[in-house]
Parts: structure tokens; sequence; C-alpha cells
């Protein structure tokens, strides 16, 4: 049975706001009579994380999320509830924690190793990869007051990932640091989960936590909404936060109601489990016959729909080259992605987008008609407009998720007008001339070289095969 290595069992966290600084004095002075507002950043929280488990933890703003990592790290105590966490924790909870400014950046790897349980010795036998990794080169000599916050991120998620951490917290720290630094993070991130670590991971970017996470938890007003598969959870979280205020706590008592579903009982996510409801065999039946058809009952069942602001997507599906409609694709085949817009009121700057994604969520590329530089400089209400993306289906054999959007402008600022999250489906079938794995195909043609050396007393010979796979 996996171990348990982090329990929070009614865990609440309150904190004072006080009028007046005076106010906060009267209360110590004369106790019995609070002064002070009460803030529960988090209520009743119960959670358990196994080992070798990653969760992401998703919410707005004020949320409670930074403030339960604090309280799992340590660095809060909860004012009500039980916090047990087994081994070794580190933390990167905000730009600079745990950094003296005055110190140089070699003294704050000693200094902060040390408070994360290494000794000195271990700190220098590690010192080189920690510098390595961080890359910020002289500057590791310099006080960490002259830092970028990229330097501070660089240095911080070394030495916290390079201690061996039994678990790792990370709160959106990521985000400050280039693409490049990202994807080193996301390498360290992943070794720490082949060898058994577990993590914590806090961040706005959905893509990010689907990719990363085994399960997630959705807070919001300090309250555990959710603990779901990732994928269902973010779709529960962008639908909240882009939800009208007068529709947010329907959304949220609606939220409330779903089951916290056992993650470790179901293979994937909960798009998946609802997908295959829908198509009964269709996902686990290989075709055959690789035919282009149309399956009527192959629609997602967690669309989101952004609220419209003068404009609405309409009927969005893939057809052929020559116009039959079709959500079972083969590979390698050139098709439209296509959708009508109605235009409810006037516009201007349009664009309209499209976007492919896997079953986990994982984004795989998209495109904007005309760009990021041009767009349909005016649309008049009642009008609409038939919009086709043409596209090679270069993926591999698979179910995949679209979405579909329109951007102009509205109350004077350029907004999304109409947007839709897996708003459709398609499954693409096997392509006998293929050869790849993964995701994309490709269009990769293995070639090898036989040779055989052959001697005898008169010569050598040699004889080459080319072959194509």
């Amino acid at each position: 049975m996996p171990e348990t290595v982090i329990s929070l069992q009614n865990v609440s966290k309150c904190f004072k706001r006080y009028r007046n600084p005076v106010d906060r004095l009267k209360e110590i002075l004369l106790p019995g009579k609070s002064r002070a507002d009460e803030f529960w950043a988090v209520k009743n929280l119960n959670l358990e994380i196994e080992r070798g488990h990653t969760l992401g933890i998703v919410g707005r703003n004020g949320s409670g999320k930074s403030t339960l990592l604090q309280i799992v790290v340590g660095t809060l105590t909860p004012t009500t509830g039980t916090v047990q966490v087994q081994g070794r924790i580190s933390a990167l909870l905000e730009l600079g924690s745990g950094f003296n400014p005055e110190f140089t950046g070699r003294q704050n790897v000693f200094f902060n190793g040390q408070l994360l349980g290494l000794k000195p010795s271990e700190i220098e036998d590690k010192f080189d990869q920690i510098a390595s990794f961080a890359d910020i080169g002289d500057f590791i000599d310099q006080p960490v007051k002259t830092y970028s916050s990229g330097m501070f991120i660089r240095l911080g998620f070394s030495v916290a990932t390079s201690v061996e951490p039994d678990i790792l917290v990370v709160d959106e720290a990521l985000s400050v640091g280039d693409e490049a630094f990202q994807r080193k993070c996301f390498a360290r991130i992943q070794d720490i989960q082949d060898r058994g670590g577990t993590i914590l991971f806090v961040s706005h970017a959905a893509s990010t936590v689907v990719q990363l996470c085994d399960s997630a938890i959705l807070m919001d007003h300090g309250e555990m909404l959710l603990y779901h598969s990732p994928k269902y959870v973010v779709s529960k979280y962008q639908k909240l936060i882009y939800a009208f205020p007068d529709k947010i706590p329907p959304i949220r008592e609606e939220i409330r109601q779903i089951p916290n579903l056992d993650i470790q009982n179901f293979w994937d996510d909960k798009q998946i489990d609802d997908a295959s409801e829908n198509l009964g065999q269709n996902l686990t039946i290989e075709s055959t016959e690789y035919e282009e058809i149309y399956d009527p009952e192959m629609t997602p069942s967690n669309t989101i729909h952004y609220p419209n602001r003068g404009a609405e997507i309409i009927d969005p599906h893939i057809i052929t080259m020559d116009g039959k409609r079709v959500n079972h694709l083969i590979n390698r085949r050139e098709y439209y992605y296509t959708y009508a817009v109605k235009f409810i009121n006037s516009t201007s700057k349009v664009r309209f987008g499209m976007l492919i994604k896997t079953l986990s969520g994982f984004e795989l590329g998209g495109a904007s008609l005309h760009g990021y530089t041009k767009s349909v400089e005016y649309i008049a209400a009642q009008q609409t407009v038939i919009v086709k993306f043409k596209f090679k289906c270069l993926l591999n054999p698979g179910v995949y998720f679209l979405n579909a959007g329109v951007v102009g402008m509205a109350e004077d600022h350029l907004t999304y007008l109409s947007r839709c999250i897996d708003i459709a489906m398609f499954r693409v079938q096997h392509c006998s001339d293929s050869c790849g794995t993964g995701v994309v195909d490709f269009l990769v043609e293995p070639i090898f070289n036989i040779k055989n050396e052959i001697v005898n007393k008169q010569e050598k010979i040699e004889y080459i095969s080319t072959q194509k796979y």
C-alpha cells in the first residue's frame, strides 16, 4: 500500500486584520475582546498525498494556495487541525525566499543547504553542480541584492532541487525564468519524479499542470472545491475564472458537489472516461478499414464556453478536402477545421483562432487567422463569417481535442468575443506508410544498411544492402 507522506486533517488558517495599529496593542493589553476582523485563508482542509505523487494546485489569486504550501512546509502554523510531513522537504515559495540579500550567491548556497539539512562538506561536493545548473556566471560571488528576478529563481531552484528532497514544493516560481531555464527545471522535476519524490506544484499555467501532475486540487476562498485529475480540475478552474460575477456562486456550488474521486483507481483523467462512455468501444478497438467517417456520438462532454461578448461560434467541425464532414481522420492527409461565427455586435480588429490538444490537455499547436500583426479591420453586426483552417494531420493514432476562438474589440479593448475549450474532438487512424511513435508524426522513414564482409584468399568483397523500412 502506498505510503502517505503529507497528511492534513481539518486544517484551517486564520489571519487577523486590524483597522488601526493601536487596536493590536489594545487587544494585547485588554484581552477578552477581539478588535480584529478575521480572514480565513484556509478552511477545514483535508488532504493526503502519497509518496511519488505530483499534486497540482490551481485557483484564483487569494484562494489560499500559497498559505496551504507554507503550512505544509512549516513556515506557517495552522490555526486548527494537524499536519504531518515525512521526509526531507525543500521549497521554492517566492522570489528570493530564504536568501540573505547581503550575502553572495555562494554564501547563500551554503546557508540554504544547511537549512535543508546538508553538511558543509556535502554542499561543497555539490556546489559545482548547483552553480552549473543556475548558470549565473560570475554573479555567484556577488551579493544577491544585485540579482535580477531570473537569477534569484535560477539559484533558488538549483539549491532546492540539488539536495535530493523527498518532497519538493514549488509556488509559481518557474514562470519568472526564461524558456530554456524552464525546460531545465522541468527536466530536473522529472528526475525527482523518476526516483519517487513527491511534488506540490502551484501554477496558473493550465497546460503545465496537466502535463506535469498526477492529480490536482482547485482552491477558492480558502476552500478545496475539488480533488480530481489535472485536466478535469483545470476545466472547472477555467469555467470559474472566466464566468461573469453573478454566475460564480452557482458554479462554485456545482463544483463543490462533484465527488472527489480516488485518483489511484482510474488510469487517466475524467475527460477520457467521459469520452469512452460516449464512444462505447470506439476508443479501444482499432479500426481495420481506416475510413474517414463521422460518428455523431463522438462529442466532448466537458466543453467550456467563455461568455460571449458580441459574437457566437457555431458548429465547429472537420471536413475533408472535398467537403465531407468527418471526425475519424487518417494521418498524413489534409483536412479543414471549420466553424461559423455570428457577430451580434459590430466590431473591429477581428482574429479567428484554433488549437489542437491531446487527451491529457497538452497543447500541441494551433493558429490565429491573420496572425498577431494583422486582423480583419471591421465586421458589421448580424454578419456571419465562415472560417476554415487547412491542416495536414501529422498526428499519430489517438484521440485529440479542438478549441475555437474569436478575438476583437469590445468595450474599447481587445478581448475574446467568443471562445470554446474542447468544443470538438477527433480520432486519428493509422496510416500504413507511417512507422511513427509518440504524438506527432514527423514523417520519419528509417533507412538501414546491412554490411556483410566476405573474405577469401583471392579478394575481399563488400556487400551493402540499402533498404527503406
